[in-house]
């Protein structure tokens, strides 16, 4: 089984003037995201705009994810859904195409109460044949995972950790100290990743395990090191690279996500493209404050 440890990029999916998908751009971001020490990756994600990707799309971003990270780094597909029904298909059918485990978003929507809840991650845990990353993400589901329920959640067998998107730092050290280092006592395994770039330092500080990134997407190796150095516990080196990054995680998020990072991969010459509706570009007011974060980092930014 996997293990939930380190820094884990949330791709984009690079895309064409045209809108069609950059293939061969994706497959180019991979390597790139080898070359620089990633421990894993996270295709098909929210950062990868997978509401707006066509099945045959998302197959064949996932057969060039395994293609060329197989065996390297762990794979980790968004499967998440607010039907159980299709989640559990959609895992299963992720599996078949060689990914390592599944992250399961809280059913957005519904809003399902705990009971539901529970059953809905213990039938995908038990039915989809991979093992389960929670994603708990309330400002985009409607529905927090609180460390009591997530206790719970964390007894399924097969859920292997949770990606925290809450951003509430005391309930990430709950979660930490009451589901996590209890797992590990048992000799079981649970792994905290942040699931904000911001949140990296402080939760790596509580005794996390790492991070879920969307600004590895344009500096893996800075967010590599920067995680490296937490679990290590070297938090001087750590806090350094944190502060260098601050500008440029307070810019990625000035806009909806993955707007401004998609945006900085193109004005970096990397591959980027256009998001796909009902995202629009970057708004004029926000390229600025974009651009001066990039700049600040060294960036020369020929796509501008």
């Amino acid at each position: 089984m996997i293990q939930l440890r380190g820094a884990f990029t949330a791709l984009i999916t690079p895309m064409k003037e045209t809108g069609e998908v950059d293939y061969e751009g994706f497959r180019r971001l991979i390597n790139f995201q080898l070359e620089a020490g990633i421990d894993g990756l996270v295709p098909l994600g929210t950062t990868g705009e997978t509401p707006t990707l066509e099945q045959e799309e998302k197959d064949t971003l996932l057969q060039i994810a395994v293609k060329e990270a197989k065996g390297q780094v762990p794979i980790i597909v968004g499967t998440g859904s607010n039907a159980t029904k299709h989640t559990i298909e959609y895992t299963k059918h992720v599996k078949s195409l060689g990914a390592d485990a599944a992250l399961v978003v809280t059913p957005y929507y519904n809003k399902p109460n705990d009971t539901g809840l529970l059953r809905h991650f213990e039938a995908t845990a038990q039915q989809g044949g991979l093992p389960i990353v929670v994603y708990n993400i309330a400002s985009r589901t409607g529905r927090n995972i609180p460390a009591p329920l997530m206790e719970q959640v964390s007894q399924i067998p097969g859920i292997i950790g949770v990606k925290e998107s809450s951003g509430d730092i005391t309930q990430m050290g709950d979660i930490i100290r009451d589901v996590r280092d209890r797992r590990k006592a048992e000799a079981g395994s649970f792994g905290v990743l942040s699931g904000d770039d911001g949140f990296t330092l402080p939760l790596l500080a509580l005794g996390g395990d790492g991070i879920v990134s969307v600004i590895s997407n344009l500096v893996p190796d800075k967010i590599a090191a920067l995680t490296k150095a937490g679990l290590e516990g070297n938090f001087a080196e750590c806090r350094r690279l944190h502060y260098e990054l601050l500008p440029f995680i307070k810019a990625a998020f000035i806009e909806t996500n993955p707007i401004p990072i998609k945006t900085a991969m193109t004005w970096a010459g990397l591959p980027g493209g256009p998001v796909r509706l009902p995202l629009g570009p970057l708004s004029k007011r926000s390229e600025p404050v974009l651009k001066a974060a990039l700049e600040e980092l060294g960036f020369t930014l020929s796509g501008f």
